[in-house]
């Protein structure tokens, strides 16, 4: 498998790199700025989503069924508890999103930057092949894209087996997505970038759903636990805490395993460049038999 040092390689790093207090802290700033910004959005509308939530779920002939079956196995409070939770389960996708999001724009420019000043990196050229309304038309329409899907797949999230399966999916090709572009975006030509891309699309999008596997634990607490449900709030800081850390994780390994694969693409393309160089000089030499 093309790469498969580097990402093991990378791997590492960015498990060691995770455990510094700087990067401690940047994992701490964005949580904190979406916490509060969904803390204050959530009490704002949590009455009145309930009960359009309630009044959808009881007259919509497409969700009826649920708390009718509900009644019939016997959960007689169904109708108590099933709006809240079908509000924490969309409320859910919109946080992670919006964390990681947040998260591409203000901490993967400042992790890159702190990988590229690493001994290994020093001296690689900046070529500034994505700008910032480049990055910013990428993110939002890959966060549009997989809200879709989202959307689409959120009914049978309800289903135990697939819980499991389909987040660390979804967040792992968003931060596919996201951490490529940016992590590339200062150092790499738009040529380089989409070669590198191309080159281990396969290797980074198994980095991409190993990040979110990890971050499918909370995800699968969230989704499956009562207690998740009476302490929504203090659960959803502590879990959203959680994903930022695996995201600060995600854009060092991407860090370093993409610029560490730069720099060995520059390196190839100098080599060829030298050794056609050095053919054209023999080329032109007389012979002096």
């Amino acid at each position: 498998m093309i790469g498969l040092q580097q990402v093991v390689k990378s791997f590492g790093l960015a498990l060691v790199g995770t455990m510094h207090p700087r990067m401690l802290w940047l994992s701490l700033r964005p949580f904190l700025i979406v916490s509060i910004l969904w803390g204050c959005l959530i009490w704002l509308t949590w009455t009145p989503a309930l009960e359009m939530l309630s009044i959808f779920l009881t007259n919509s002939i497409f969700t009826s069924w649920i708390q009718d079956g509900l009644i019939w196995a016997g959960f007689e409070n169904a109708r108590a508890w099933i709006a809240p939770l079908f509000f924490v389960m969309l409320i859910i996708p919109l946080i992670t999103i919006s964390l990681l999001v947040f998260i591409a724009f203000t901490t993967v420019p400042a992790i890159v930057n702190i990988v590229a000043r690493l001994a290994g990196y020093q001296g690689l050229e900046i070529k500034r092949g994505g700008g910032f309304w480049g990055s910013l038309v990428y993110t939002l329409w890959s966060a549009l894209l997989c809200l879709v899907l989202v959307i689409l797949t959120l009914p049978v999230w309800w289903l135990p087996p697939l819980v499991a399966v389909l987040p660390p999916l979804l967040w792992g090709w968003l931060t596919m997505r996201l951490m490529s572009y940016d992590v590339l975006a200062k150092h790499a030509s738009s040529q380089e970038r989409d070669l590198l891309l191309e080159k281990y699309r396969w290797p980074l999008l198994c980095m991409g759903i190993a990040s979110g596997m990890l971050g499918a634990v909370p995800t699968f607490f969230w989704a499956t636990s009562a207690l998740a449900l009476v302490l929504f709030p203090i659960v959803s800081f502590v879990a959203l805490w959680i994903y930022s850390l695996i995201f600060v994780f995600a854009a060092l390994w991407f860090s370093h395993f993409l610029l560490d694969a730069l720099k060995t693409l520059r390196q190839q393309e100098l080599d060829k460049a030298l050794t056609v160089e050095t053919r054209v000089i023999d080329l032109e030499l007389p012979y002096h038999g």
